[in-house]
C-alpha cells in the first residue's frame, strides 16, 4: 500500500463550478475524456513516486542543490512542476478542439469561438501557453520578477519535448485571444488563476514560493525537471494506467493511484553498498577469478582512487590490452555510485559488435553486485542500439520482463504497454522491463551497454532530449575505447563530459593508447571552468596511468606499475606484394601455427583470402570483416573465440597451420591469440592494438606449445610502400585513416623498422606503448628529413579537415551550460527533430557517410522467397510469404540477416538509383503494423546462387566471405 504523502491534498469541491469543466483529454474512439481537475493530480502524484521511489538520489540532489529547502524543497518543486504542466490546456486555444466538451465550457461562461475559426491556434500550443500562464500568475500573485519566472515556467513550455524560443512567447503575446477570449478574458483569467491557485496549496509551494523568488535554477536543473515532468506525464496520461470519464468518476484519487503504480512496477533505482575490504577481495567476489589469481596492479589502485576521491569525478584508466580495464571500471562504478547516490551504470563502446559482447559480461557483474536496500531483486537493464533485439541475451530478457503482460505480443515491437500486477522477471531479477523499452524511454533503464552513440545523442538537439539526460544524469558512465573516435565525435563527446561534469555523473574513461593532449581535452570538459591549472595532465609520463579530476578540487596523476605480462613483438616491413605475403606465411607456418593478417579495406582483405586459399587451401584460411549479415558475423565472432580465445575458454585451435585474414574487427573486443602478425600500416594506435592479438595469452610453460619459430611474437607492416623519398600508403588507407595519421605513424615505427634484429626491431608491451603513441600525435616533428616536407603537406590537410569537422560539429550541438537562473529557452531550436537510432540519427553524431542498409533473402528457382540457406538452429531455407506477414519467429530470421552495403552504393550519384532497384523487391503484406521487425525495410534478393545485380555491380555473398562486389562488365 502507499502512504499518504504521494497524494496532493486536492478536493473537486476546491474548484469552482467553471474550473471543474475545463477538459485535459479526450479520446475520440470511445469518447473517454478526462477533466483538467484530475490529470494534473495524477501528474502530481506520479511525480512524488517517481521521486521518492524511482529517481536516483544522484539526481534528486542536483535538483535539490540550489533550493533553500534542499531535498524538501527539491520534491515539491518536482510535484508542483508537474501538477501544473498543462495549465496551457485552459485555454480556448486548447479548449476549442473538442466541440461537444468546449460546449460544456461555454455553457459556464468560458466562452471561445469554433475551432474551425481559430486560425491561429498554432501559435498557442498547450506547453507554450502553459509557460505564459505560470510567468504571469508567479509574477501578479507571488510578486516575482519576469526574469525570475522563465527558469520556472520553461518547464511546463517544454514538456512535450521542445522548450519555445523566444520568438514562440512573443508571437503568442501578440494574439491574447488565444489564452482568453475578448468579452470574457477576466473570467478566463480568473479560472486559470484558480486552478493554479489550488494546485500551489495542494502541492505545499504557497508557502515557499516567496522563498524560491530569489533563486538561480542552474540549467541541468531545469532540463532532468522536464524530464520528470515528461516521465510523469506519459505516465498520468495512459489510459490503461489512468482510466478516462466515466470510468474515472467510479475512482476515488488514492486507488486510482495505487493501481496504476502498482500496474506499472517500476523497479526501483540501485542502492550501490560501498564494497569493503580489499580490491582483491572485490575483483574475486565479483568476477569469478580463477583460484590462485592475483589481480592487475591498476585494478588494484583504481579502486584505491576512487576511494580516495572526495566527491563524484572522472577517472580514466590507461592501461595495455588485456589488463582488465572493463573489469577495473565496473568495480570502480559501484565505489562512485555508492557515493554519488547513482542508481545504475552505462557502458558506452564505439560499436554494435563491441556492446554485443559487453552485455552479457555486464549482466554476470550484475548478478554479483548487492544493493543496499532489503529486498531490493530487480533491476532493469537494456542494450542500447538499434538491433538489440535481435541479441539471444536481451532477447531472453524481453521475454521475461513480458510473459505475463496480457495483451502483447511476444514479439511486439516494445513500444506497445499493457500492465500487469503479475509480471514475471528472469530469475537472476535482470528485467527488460516493458514501459521502459519505448523508442525515447530506454535508456531510463538503469543499466545500459550500447553505443556510444547513445551517449553522444545526449549532446544533440533533437525532441525529447531532456529525457535523455535525466537518463543519464542518474548513471556512472563508462566510456570504453576512448581513442576510436574523431575529432567530430570528440567534439560531442567533450559538450556531453561538460553537462556530465555539471550533473555530478561519475565517469570512467578507458583506453589502452590514448594520447595525452586528449586525456587533458577529457578532463577540461568534464570539469569546466572548475578544472585548475591541468598541465599536469598533459605532462604525466607513466604507462599503466590513472588520472583523476574532481571540479574545484583539481587533478591527480599516478602511474601504476606494470602487471609483468610482458610482450617484445619484433617489427619488420614488409612488401605489399601477394607473394611476398604468401612466401612469408608459408615459411613462418612451415610447422604449423596461426597468424592474423589485419587489412584495412574488406576488398583488401578478399582479394588476400583469394590469393592464399591457392597456397594454403580453402580449409586452412578464415575471413573476418563487417561486411557480412548480422547473425553470421555473430557467428564469425564466436568461431574467433572458440578457436583463437582464451586457453581456459576456448577449443580446438587448429593444429596445422591457420591464417585468419581480418579487417579492424579484429581490433577491438575479440579476447584472440594468434602467433604471428601481418597488419597493413595504420595509425600507431590501432596497430598496437592489432600487436595486443599477439601472444596475448600464455600457452604451455614459456609458449613451449607454440611451434619453435613463433615463440618469438613477431609483427609484419604492410600496406604501403618505402621509398626514398619516403612512405606511400595503399589509397584504402589513405581514405580510411587520411595521410597524417599514417605518416606519422611510419615515422614513430622507423628507428625500429630500421634497425637491427639486435637493437631496434623489437617493440615492448606495455613500455613502449605509452611513449609510442605519445609522440605520433604530438606535434614535435618525427622521421627522417627528407619525409619532412610530405609530412608537412599532411599536417596542413589535417589541420584543414580538424576545423571543417569541429565546425560541422556544431550545427546540431547544444550550447554549453549558461550561467545560472538563465532559462532553457530555446534549447534545441533549429535541431534534427527526433534522434533515433537509426542510420541518419547516428549520422548526425558521427561525420560519416550514411551507409544503406538491407535485409538478404534469396529467390528460388519456383520464384518463391525464402531465409538464407545455410543458417543454422532450423532457420535456414524456410519459404516466406509474400501475401501475408511471416509469423513473428519467421519475420526476426530475416531481420537477423541485416547487411550494411559499402559506402560507394550511398554516393550522391548512385544512391537515387541503389533505392529504387531495392524498391522493386517491395513487398505489401510486410509493411503491415503487425510486422514490425520488416516494415519499411529495404530488401536484397539473392538469386540460388547467392549472387545479384544492383546499380551496375556484381553482387555475391557467401557464408564464408561475406559480400563481394565487382563493378558489373
Amino acid at each position: 500500500m502507499l502512504d499518504e504523502e504521494p497524494f496532493l491534498r486536492w478536493e473537486v469541491d476546491d474548484l469552482s463550478a467553471a474550473a471543474r469543466t475545463v477538459w485535459a483529454k479526450h479520446d475520440a474512439a470511445t469518447d473517454g475524456w478526462l477533466p483538467l481537475w484530475r490529470h494534473l493530480p495524477d501528474s502530481g502524484a506520479v511525480a512524488g513516486l517517481l521521486w521518492d521511489r524511482w529517481l536516483p538520489l544522484q539526481v534528486r540532489r542536483v535538483i535539490a542543490e540550489p533550493l533553500p529547502g534542499g531535498l524538501e524543497d527539491g520534491r515539491r518543486l518536482a510535484v508542483w512542476s508537474a501538477a501544473t504542466h498543462d495549465i496551457g490546456k485552459a485555454t480556448p486555444a486548447f479548449a476549442c478542439q473538442v466541440e461537444s466538451l468546449a460546449d460544456t465550457m461555454r455553457a459556464a461562461g468560458l466562452d471561445m469561438p469554433p475551432y474551425k475559426l481559430m486560425l491561429d491556434r498554432k501559435l498557442a500550443p498547450h506547453g507554450l501557453a502553459g509557460q505564459v500562464l505560470l510567468s504571469e500568475w508567479l509574477m501578479e500573485r507571488h510578486g516575482w520578477a519576469r526574469s525570475a519566472t522563465a527558469q520556472f515556467a520553461i518547464i511546463a513550455g517544454g514538456h512535450h519535448g521542445v522548450q519555445p524560443t523566444n520568438q514562440d512567447i512573443r508571437e503568442l503575446q501578440v494574439h491574447p485571444q488565444l489564452l482568453r477570449t475578448p468579452g470574457c478574458d477576466s473570467f478566463w483569467r480568473d479560472v486559470q488563476r484558480e486552478i493554479l491557485d489550488v494546485c500551489a496549496e495542494a502541492c505545499g509551494v504557497g508557502e515557499r514560493l516567496s522563498a524560491w523568488r530569489e533563486v538561480k535554477l542552474p540549467q541541468p536543473v531545469q532540463v532532468l525537471l522536464s524530464g520528470l515532468v515528461i516521465v510523469a506525464d506519459w505516465m498520468a496520461s495512459n489510459p490503461d494506467l489512468f482510466p478516462y470519464f466515466p470510468q474515472a468518476q467510479r475512482q476515488g484519487e488514492r486507488e486510482r493511484v495505487e493501481a496504476a503504480w502498482r500496474g506499472l512496477q517500476l523497479p526501483p533505482p540501485w542502492q550501490a553498498r560501498e564494497p569493503e575490504g580489499p580490491p582483491a577481495k572485490l575483483f574475486f567476489e565479483r568476477f569469478q577469478l580463477p583460484a590462485g589469481a592475483r589481480i592487475r596492479p591498476v585494478q588494484e589502485r583504481a579502486v584505491a582512487v576512487a576511494r580516495d576521491m572526495a566527491g563524484p569525478g572522472l577517472l580514466v584508466i590507461e592501461a595495455p590490452m588485456g589488463e582488465g580495464k572493463t573489469e577495473a571500471a565496473l568495480a570502480a562504478a559501484e565505489v562512485f555510485a555508492a557515493r554519488s547516490g547513482a542508481g545504475g551504470c552505462f557502458v558506452a563502446l564505439p560499436s554494435m559488435a563491441t556492446s554485443n559482447a559487453m552485455f552479457p559480461r555486464m549482466l554476470e557483474w550484475l548478478r554479483r553486485v548487492p544493493d543496499a536496500a532489503l529486498g531490493q531483486s530487480e533491476r532493469s537493464v537494456l542494450l542500447a542500439h538499434s538491433k538489440a533485439a535481435l541479441n539471444d541475451d536481451f532477447a531472453a530478457l524481453m521475454r521475461a520482463g513480458r510473459r505475463e503482460i496480457r495483451g502483447v505480443d511476444v514479439d511486439g515491437s516494445g513500444d506497445e504497454w499493457r500492465p500487469h500486477g503479475d509480471r514475471s522477471v528472469s530469475s537472476a531479477g535482470l528485467v527488460a522491463h516493458q514501459w521502459l523499452r519505448g523508442r525515447k524511454k530506454g535508456m531510463l533503464a538503469s543499466f545500459a551497454v550500447g553505443t556510444i552513440d547513445q551517449l553522444l545523442f545526449m549532446g544533440l538537439k533533437s525532441r525529447h532530449l531532456a529525457l535523455r539526460h535525466l537518463a543519464l544524469a542518474g548513471k556512472v558512465v563508462v566510456i570504453d575505447e576512448a581513442h576510436a573516435y574523431d575529432t567530430y565525435m570528440n567534439s560531442y563527446l567533450d559538450r556531453v563530459l561538460s553537462w556530465l561534469g555539471a550533473y555530478g555523473v561519475p565517469v570512467v574513461v578507458l583506453s589502452a593508447t590514448l594520447p595525452s593532449r586528449r586525456r587533458r581535452e577529457l578532463a577540461q570538459a568534464y570539469a569546466g571552468a572548475a578544472a585548475g591549472d591541468l598541465a599536469e595532465v598533459e605532462d604525466a609520463k607513466g604507462y599503466p596511468l590513472l588520472t583523476s579530476v574532481e571540479p574545484g578540487r583539481g587533478a591527480g596523476v599516478e602511474a601504476v606499475a606494470a602487471s609483468g605480462r610482458e610482450t617484445e613483438v619484433h617489427v619488420n616491413r614488409l612488401a605489399d606484394d601477394l607473394d611476398a605475403l604468401g612466401d612469408l606465411l608459408e615459411s613462418e607456418l612451415a610447422d604449423g601455427g596461426c597468424a592474423l593478417v589485419v587489412r584495412n579495406t574488406v576488398g583488401r582483405v578478399l582479394e588476400t583470402a583469394a590469393y592464399l586459399r591457392g597456397r594454403f587451401g580453402d580449409r586452412a584460411v578464415t575471413v573476418a570483416h563487417a561486411r557480412f549479415v548480422d547473425v553470421d558475423r555473430t557467428e564469425k565472432d564466436a568461431d574467433l573465440l572458440r578457436r583463437f580465445g582464451h586457453p581456459e575458454k576456448s577449443k580446438g585451435r587448429p593444429a596445422g597451420p591457420h591464417i585468419v585474414i581480418a579487417s579492424q574487427v579484429a581490433e577491438q573486443s575479440l579476447d584472440i591469440d594468434f602467433d604471428l602478425l601481418v597488419s597493413d600500416l595504420c595509425p600507431i594506435d590501432l596497430l598496437l592494438q592489432r600487436m595486443g592479438r599477439l601472444h596475448r595469452h600464455q600457452r604451455g610453460q614459456s609458449q613451449c606449445d607454440r611451434p619453435s619459430r613463433l615463440r618469438t611474437a613477431r609483427c609484419f607492416v604492410t600496406g604501403a610502400e618505402w621509398t626514398a623519398e619516403g612512405v606511400e600508403p595503399v589509397r584504402g588507407s589513405v581514405l580510411i585513416y587520411r595521410r597524417h595519421a599514417l605518416l606519422r605513424s611510419a615515422a614513430v615505427l622507423e628507428p625500429y623498422l630500421a634497425g637491427t634484429a639486435d637493437t631496434g626491431r623489437v617493440v615492448r608491451l606495455p613500455q613502449d606503448i605509452s611513449p609510442l603513441v605519445q609522440t605520433a600525435y604530438g606535434t614535435d616533428p618525427v622521421g627522417p628529413p627528407h619525409w619532412q616536407q610530405a609530412m608537412e603537406r599532411a599536417r596542413e590537410e589535417h589541420d584543414l579537415h580538424q576545423a571543417r569537422q569541429d565546425s560541422k560539429a556544431q550545427d546540431f550541438q547544444i550550447n554549453p551550460i549558461a550561467k545560472a537562473g538563465r532559462a532553457v529557452i530555446g534549447w534545441i531550436d533549429a535541431g534534427v527533430g527526433d534522434a533515433d537510432d537509426t542510420r541518419q540519427g547516428r549520422a548526425q553524431v558521427r561525420d560519416s557517410r550514411e551507409c544503406l542498409e538491407v535485409l538478404v533473402v534469396q529467390r528460388r528457382s519456383d520464384g518463391t522467397l525464402a531465409t538464407l540457406l545455410w543458417l543454422s538452429k532450423g532457420r535456414g531455407g524456410r519459404e516466406l510469404p509474400t501475401d501475408a506477414p511471416p509469423e513473428p519467429r519467421l519475420a526476426r530470421t530475416v531481420a537477423a540477416c541485416g547487411l550494411r552495403l559499402p559506402f560507394h552504393f550511398s554516393l550522391p550519384d548512385v544512391i537515387d538509383r541503389v533505392i529504387d532497384e531495392l524498391e522493386q523487391n517491395y513487398v505489401a503484406a510486410w509493411q503491415s503494423k503487425d510486422c514490425h521487425w520488416l516494415a519499411g525495410e529495404l530488401i536484397l534478393v539473392l538469386d540460388e546462387n547467392c549472387r545479384t545485380r544492383l546499380a551496375g555491380y556484381d553482387l555475391r555473398y557467401t557464408p564464408t566471405d561475406g559480400l563481394e562486389v565487382v563493378r558489373a562488365e
